[in-house]
């Protein structure tokens, strides 16, 4: 069984398009993958929503949206503005474990942070983490304020005892300024381990196959890509 939680430091980091990454790599090496997203807001009956463009950019089909909420606020919020039922956690990891029972891998996006409620009892992405046994890939931006967000959220997973999968960047600009240089080796600090990836700015707009080549180019062995991180870093210094 093999779950991974896609989370952000933010709203707007790019969870989607690191979750579609993910997933057109594991498509391409053959591996069974399902994608879930428990609650998607933002998005009102029969509009595009973020599995759409997982299917769009990755190839897989295997999608899963337990809830969907026409405001954009929290899940726990728009549910409670709508009058709809909110999402309920327990349910929600019973069925992305019964997925993970028929499939090699199970990513499941979140909406916001880790922290952002997902229900009317206070419960938080993290918390499905913990109840499927999930490991959490981290999705940071690249400049001012991401260190704080980042460390904020590297703390909150290791108070609840969950474990990083890594820390990738969402959207490294086409023309990284000072901070987004200086923060790569400060993130690497922070997570203690070099970064997963950083996906580069505008690859959501790419075709499947361009898509799968920025993926496979941006993200780490480890996440089946061939990201070599202390290139980037080497890269990321800044020119004396």
């Amino acid at each position: 069984m093999s779950v991974l939680v896609v989370t952000g430091t933010d709203t707007g980091v790019g969870k989607t398009v690191v979750t579609a990454a993910v997933a057109a790599l594991a498509r391409a090496r053959g591996t069974s993958v399902a994608v879930v997203k428990p609650a998607q807001t933002g998005v009102g009956p029969g509009e595009a929503g973020d599995l759409d463009e997982v299917a769009r950019l990755s190839g897989v089909t295997d999608l899963h949206e337990y809830a969907r909420f026409p405001d954009p606020l929290s899940p726990a919020a728009a549910a409670r503005v709508s009058g709809l039922p909110p999402v309920s956690l327990r349910d929600a990891a019973a069925r992305i474990r019964d997925l993970a029972g028929t499939r090699r891998l199970v990513l499941v996006e979140g909406a916001g942070g880790l922290l952002v409620r997902f229900d009317q009892e206070g419960g938080t992405l993290a918390d499905l983490a913990r109840a499927t046994g999930a490991q959490v890939l981290v999705v940071a931006r690249a400049g001012l304020g991401t260190l704080n967000h980042t460390a904020l959220t590297l703390e909150a997973m290791a108070h609840r005892g969950l474990s990083l999968a890594g820390v990738v960047i969402g959207s490294w600009p086409r023309d990284p300024g000072l901070a987004d240089r200086l923060n790569v080796g400060d993130l690497e600090m922070l997570a203690a381990r070099p970064l997963s990836g950083a996906i580069p700015e505008g690859a959501g707009e790419l075709d499947a196959t361009d898509f799968w080549a920025a993926a496979h180019a941006s993200l780490s062995a480890t996440l089946g890509g061939g990201f070599d991180p202390a290139a980037f870093r080497e890269r990321s210094k800044l020119a004396r």
